[in-house]
């Protein structure tokens, strides 16, 4: 029976484990595998990581750069056979093309000056697991036709070795780049392309994903404060200000800005000053952020509950932040402060339910 050369390439032999059991919805707090997200277009990427994570094909996954590629073929390799084995990543762009076909093939002693002993290339040390291509289109085009040769045969060799060996890897490749437009600009061999591009995958940049800003970005503060061992969370003006930018930078700026937010914020609470003031973020869309809009009365309310459920609402949209408040309902702040110890010691009435205990306490 013959053998294609996925096969040869992604040899389950004893080493296989049992498939994971299929899904491709998210878990309750919205990730799937390393992947997070809860958007139409992400749950597109999840049925396809599902379906093709337990076969031998060539995946290639392309998006922007910051979208998370890396992540795509960690969570691949998470629910394969193969997870028990080393998942190796390489980024093609960042190593000298001098050097290149040595680091992924490796080389035998004394192949070139300087080779002082035999080294082990890419290729042997995800022996038994995935091996990840990042930015494969930078990978120069001699070295190219060579990691075809690997795509087609299931071997490769050495540098100044003469014995071929088997690729036991899977393998997946990843580009930033439109492969098309990579292959008519000649970053690419188009023969290679039709070789990697068996099963594509393509990350949505974030813009398209803007429901997801949201959860991640809560994401990224609870891992820094975990780390930093003192908890934080977004006020909610500050969360819709994240959802107003276009993020050029993807995920990756993303996780940035958090970082740098958690930074800033002086106590718990991380408000929208602790975000970037640049020219970008100054011209994002604003639209939707008034709160007194979503307020309706009866005729015939008293204007002091009107009064108190405006103040009360617009305390809560600015996270409790006492200054900003004031600031946005035109009342100075000893006039906020009368007002909320006149509230805290009055029963609720108003329609939203909110928890007024301890509005009379100074910051």
């Amino acid at each position: 029976m013959a053998i294609s050369p996925d096969d040869r390439l992604l040899r389950r032999g004893p080493i296989g484990l049992p498939p994971v059991a299929s899904r491709t919805v998210p878990e309750a707090d919205g990730h799937f595998g390393l992947l997070w997200g809860r958007s139409a277009p992400m749950r597109r990427v999840y049925e396809q990581i599902t379906r093709v994570s337990d076969t031998a094909v060539t995946v290639f996954v392309t998006g922007e750069s910051g979208t998370g590629k890396e992540l795509v073929a960690r969570t691949v390799h998470d629910l394969s056979r193969r997870r028990g084995q080393p998942f190796l990543a390489v980024n093609c762009g960042a190593i000298s093309p001098h050097l290149m076909e040595s680091e992924i093939f490796g080389h035998e002693k004394g192949s070139f000056t300087g080779a002082e002993r035999q080294h082990q290339g890419f290729f042997e040390r995800a022996s038994g697991g995935t091996l990840f291509l990042d930015e494969v289109t930078e990978m120069p085009l001699d070295l190219q036709v060579k990691l075809l040769r690997v795509l087609e045969t299931g071997s490769f060799m050495r540098v100044g070795a003469t014995q071929q060996q088997q690729a036991d890897v899977r393998l997946i490749a990843a580009s930033n780049r439109d492969p098309l437009q990579a292959v008519a600009t000649g970053g690419l061999r188009e023969d290679l392309l039709y070789r990697l591009n068996v099963f594509p995958i393509h990350m949505p940049p974030l813009r398209e994903r803007a429901e997801d800003i949201a959860l991640l970005a809560t994401h990224f503060l609870a891992e820094i404060a975990r780390r930093e061992g003192l908890t934080k969370r977004f006020a909610p003006v500050a969360l819709e200000r994240l959802a107003d930018y276009r993020w050029p930078g993807n995920v990756r700026e993303l996780r940035n800005i958090v970082q740098r937010a958690y930074v800033m914020a002086q106590d718990e609470i991380v408000f929208d000053e602790c975000l970037p003031v640049g020219q970008a973020w100054r011209e994002a869309p604003r639209a939707g952020r008034g709160v007194a809009t979503a307020l309706t009365f009866r005729i015939g309310t008293p204007l002091a509950e009107v009064e108190r459920q405006l103040i009360l609402a617009t305390l809560e949209h600015y996270g409790r932040h006492k200054e900003r408040t004031a600031a946005a309902l035109g009342l100075s702040l000893k006039t906020l402060y009368n007002r909320l110890k006149e509230y805290s010691s009055t029963p609720a009435r108003d329609e939203f339910g909110l928890d007024i205990s301890g509005f009379d306490q100074l910051p």
